[in-house]
């Protein structure tokens, strides 16, 4: 096998990853719409417990994590793809044109900056102020028993950490 058909072989594998770490990242926005509403569902019938909003925070920010993680890593695929595969393509080419010019195309859509401002929107209201919204909701209509007091403080920090990641993470470029 030549090095040419290596690195095709090797692109096919490297989106064959980003495919699905596409899929999976989609779903769990899914899955976080469906723990909000079975924390949401299972607080409002009981009326007196108000303190299982407490449960928002901490599985927000783990499935935030996660999609987040998984985010970078599509967009770390992105990056080899166009730094480093198609370099190594091109030189192989006779003609010297650019090869997988969707890999940066797609990047120069006039478009592309206000899409991420919504996504980076999107992605905090779901994994951050949707969290915050049940602290402060439990915050207002529970007494104050400070081990539970103490455990929302430290919910907010962790909150505050990730929507400070997804900030730092949004390709605003």
């Amino acid at each position: 096998m030549d090095s040419g058909q290596l690195a095709l072989a090797e692109y096919e594998q490297v989106k064959q990853e980003q495919r699905a770490r596409i899929g999976f990242r989609d779903n769990l926005i899914y899955a976080t719409l469906g723990v909000m509403a079975a924390v949401i569902g299972s607080t409002l019938p009981r009326g007196g417990h108000i303190e299982l909003l407490l449960l928002l925070p901490p599985l927000s920010v783990v499935l935030g994590w996660t999609y987040l993680v998984n985010d970078e890593k599509i967009s770390a695929v992105g990056r080899y793809v166009r730094d480093e595969l198609a370099p190594r393509l091109e030189e192989l080419t006779a003609e010297r044109h650019e090869v997988f010019g969707w890999e940066s195309a797609h990047r120069r859509d006039a478009h592309r900056r206000s899409r991420k401002r919504i996504q980076l929107a999107v992605d905090l209201l779901t994994f951050c102020v949707a969290p915050l919204a049940a602290l402060t909701v439990y915050w207002v209509l529970c007494p104050a028993y400070w081990p539970l007091l103490l455990v929302s403080v430290v919910e907010t920090a962790m909150v505050a950490g990730l929507a400070t990641q997804i900030v730092r993470y949004a390709d605003m470029r």
